[in-house]
């Protein structure tokens, strides 16, 4: 079985930071950035990149859709 570690691209104009992704990630992967976008939230990032298992829990619970999430073979 191939190894591999997740990751995750959000469109960080389009997030509202609402934090839903964050308390749905089961390895507190996400976290909300300090600066903000362009509309003024604090958006979601990756945090913890190295825990990431790519469980996609994050984009399925997200309101907006912003969340993309990649399977990365090591």
């Amino acid at each position: 079985m191939a190894k591999f570690r997740g990751a995750i691209v959000v469109d960080t104009d389009r997030c509202k930071g609402c934090g839903v992704c964050i308390t749905a990630c089961p390895l507190g992967v996400i976290e909300l950035a300090k600066e903000v976008n362009s509309k003024g939230y604090n958006y979601s990032f990756m945090a913890n990149p190295e825990k990431c298992i790519g469980c996609a829990s994050c984009a399925v619970t997200c309101p907006d859709g912003v969340i993309k999430v990649y399977k990365k073979a090591l």
